[in-house]
């Protein structure tokens, strides 16, 4: 895999204190429509979750996340629906989990699997693997 290579997990949530705030309220009283199944997953209400912390420091990768505001500023014209996981190779984003893939997963063991799966393990050409 080439030495430059990392993850990227981007949000479908803007930055920012407010959002933030909203975020946690609609969390709080519209789970089922709370529209980042990625944050849904490795985020209770106010904080990461435990488990989804340990997960990342022990991937072979290094991670970066962004939300759907900085995302935009840093790769305009990507019009990948949100939320994604990317594999950054050379600086560019490719698509290694999609938000249908990420909405398939039930919790955190389901969206582990699929990271290591499509995001983690590699070709020999130092790609995504996509099996």
């Amino acid at each position: 895999m080439a030495s430059n290579d990392s993850l990227l997990f981007v949000y479908n949530a803007d930055s920012g204190f407010f959002n933030t705030l909203a975020d946690i309220g609609h969390k709080l009283f519209s789970p089922a429509t709370y529209p980042c199944q990625l944050c849904a997953i490795t985020h209770g209400v106010l904080a990461e979750r435990g488990p989804w912390r340990d997960f990342v420091a022990s991937l072979d990768l290094p991670c970066e996340f962004l939300h759907r505001d900085q995302f935009v500023e840093r790769f305009p014209g990507n019009g990948t629906p949100l939320p994604a996981i990317f594999r950054l190779v050379a600086g560019e984003p490719r698509v290694c989990a999609d938000a249908s893939a990420i909405a398939a997963c039930t919790g955190l063991e389901d969206l582990q699997a699929l990271i290591r799966l499509r995001c983690v393990r590699t070709t020999s050409v130092g790609l995504p693997s996509h099996e």
